[in-house]
């Protein structure tokens, strides 16, 4: 009992020696919680989710034939290879910190992330990271001497703001490379009405990446 009593003395001296420090901390952690949920409902509303990367892969179908008989346009393919959380992919909280706000400033003009040039290789190399690794695999059957298929493609980072947008999150485009820089001069068929934002996002970056080839990376995938 007399242990106890000590303890709880040394515990009731404590608090009563720091108890300004301890309430100011508990008021900025009740500050950053109000914030914080404010900030998410309000990105809820919006349907911003800048704290999300999506892995995606765009590619045209082969054309089909219409009623006709003659082939018609092929058909855009939206498909996410993974999702995660933006800490998870860019593990510095600085760099972290650095894509959210700069997914903020993308405009409906350019939907490339607006990241220093110097060190745009750092944060497209952690998304090339995250990437080959879910294609490990493919890559220990091609060195054991099994078959695969790969292909080389172009990753770079988007979060588009443009036309209609349902979700503004980053987005890790991957494409293949003969195709980004040999798209077709006309406009595909669509899945959804809304995919022909991703077709204008497409066309962007086939330019961009000849102005500015420092936006991509290259990985090579198999399977």
């Amino acid at each position: 009992m007399d242990t106890l009593n000590q303890v709880l003395d040394a515990v009731f001296q404590r608090v009563q020696n720091h108890w300004i420090e301890l309430l100011t901390a508990a008021a900025f952690t009740l500050v950053g919680w109000f914030f914080g949920r404010r900030r998410a409902k309000a990105d809820w509303r919006k349907r911003e989710f800048f704290d999300r990367v999506n892995f995606s892969l765009n590619s045209l179908g082969p054309a089909e034939k219409g009623a006709d008989g003659e082939p018609g346009p092929r058909t855009l393919r939206i498909r996410t290879l993974a999702e995660m959380n933006a800490g998870d992919v860019f593990l510095n909280a600085a760099a972290r910190d650095a894509v959210t706000a700069a997914a903020r400033r993308t405009t409906p003009a350019d939907p490339t992330l607006p990241l220093p040039q110097n060190d745009y290789w750092f944060y497209l190399n952690a998304v090339l990271n995250e990437l080959s690794e879910r294609f490990a695999a493919g890559l220990l059957r091609r060195d054991l001497g099994q078959q695969v298929r790969g292909e080389t493609y172009l990753v770079c980072l988007t979060c588009e703001a443009a036309g209609t947008i349902r979700q503004r999150k980053i987005r890790a485009m991957v494409i293949r490379k003969d195709l980004l820089l040999d798209l077709p001069e006309g406009e595909p068929a669509y899945e959804a009405p809304t995919h022909s934002t991703r077709w204008e996002t497409l066309r962007f970056l086939a330019a961009e990446h000849g102005r500015n080839p420092w936006k991509f990376l290259e990985v090579e995938l198999c399977l």
